[in-house]
């Protein structure tokens, strides 16, 4: 059951995506998703990360791989000088 603080989904209804600067994509669930080779994973979990850095071991799912990035400060893209 999701937590007191999200609404149920109504079917037909958009589904919802969180994007954050530096971490997972958190999607509504349930999801299935379709793998660059074709094939589809699915989760029937209420929330589910989905990994942008492509460093977890269990992509598409995030394992929180990010937050191992020495990048230090800065939120933005790093640069050459």
């Amino acid at each position: 059951m999701p937590p007191p603080s999200d609404p149920p989904r109504v079917s037909g209804a958009p589904r919802r995506i969180k994007v954050q600067r530096r971490g997972p994509l958190l999607v509504e669930g349930p999801v299935e998703v379709e793998l660059e080779d074709g094939t589809t994973v699915s989760s029937d979990r209420f929330r589910v990360a989905l990994c942008t850095c492509r460093r977890s071991r269990r992509f598409p799912w995030c394992d929180t791989s990010h937050r191992a990035r020495s990048s230090g400060a800065d939120d933005g893209p790093a640069t050459k000088e």
